[in-house]
């Protein structure tokens, strides 16, 4: 092993650890607040996506920094000394990246998927029909309670530590129903319905967190960022009663 190697090496290693230190050492994810628990789901696996790029990273840099600095040359006509390709370096390079590439899409991929498939299993506590428009969403409730959101005080409210399933669909164009407090995302498509769960954990709301919002998340035209409105995490009494008062606004 010669002494560029080595020194790369060495600088690989000190990169990784300042890396990891940062990574591990901090909380990454104080904020934003997770009120579902698909979410805890979603926040492990960048979590671990991120201190898994971290020495991936840090080897690209190493080299890249590393030759600019020790394979300079004085000026600008003057040609850098000849480089010959190393074989063993370019396989061991196509092996561990290929094999890191392939554990990713088994995890957290392919478990993440599935973790979140069986949250989402099993009868569900509410269904919430969600349709979107240019540029308000339609939200239909049991007993037919509906709210659109570019009336006044509109809002989604769900109860709380339930398996809400929505049902989603466009009447136009493509939306994107994302809760980001919820992590969860599904497309709005014209013609189709999608379908998202979200077990929800802890009351929340939009004046203490604004990540307490449907919001649509596809470029969907001229007034798209104004496509939200806020939610609402309440006990299942309090939604109850809310769903019972709307239930005889609406009759």
């Amino acid at each position: 092993m010669n002494r560029d190697t080595v020194n790369v090496f060495f600088l690989w290693l000190v990169l990784t650890a300042l890396g990891e230190f940062v990574i591990l050492g901090t909380d990454l994810f104080s904020y934003p607040i997770v009120g579902a628990e698909e979410g805890h789901v979603v926040d492990d696996a960048f979590f671990f996506l991120t201190a898994l790029a971290v020495p991936v990273a840090a080897f690209v840099l190493s080299m890249l920094g590393y030759a600019f600095i020790r394979f300079r040359v004085s000026g600008p006509d003057e040609d850098g000394p000849p480089v010959k390709m190393h074989r063993s370096w370019a396989i061991f390079w196509l092996l561990w990246t290929t094999g890191l590439t392939l554990f990713v899409i088994v995890h957290p991929g392919i478990t993440g998927i599935l973790e979140i498939r069986h949250l989402g299993s099993g009868e569900p506590d509410l269904v919430v029909e969600t349709e979107g428009s240019r540029w308000y969403w339609t939200i239909n409730y049991p007993d037919g309670v509906t709210v659109k959101t570019f009336e006044e005080d509109a809002e989604m409210v769900l109860p709380v530590d339930s398996h809400v399933k929505f049902e989603v669909t466009s009447t136009d164009v493509l939306h994107a129903f994302w809760v980001p407090a919820f992590r969860m995302k599904v497309d709005a498509v014209p013609g189709l319905v999608t379908t998202i769960s979200a077990t929800t954990i802890g009351l929340g709301n939009y004046r203490d967190d604004p990540q307490y919002r449907l919001q649509c998340a596809e470029l969907c035209g001229l007034l798209h960022n104004g496509m939200d409105v806020p939610v609402r995490v309440v006990s299942v009494a309090e939604f109850d009663a809310w769903l019972a008062e709307k239930a005889v606004t609406a009759a």
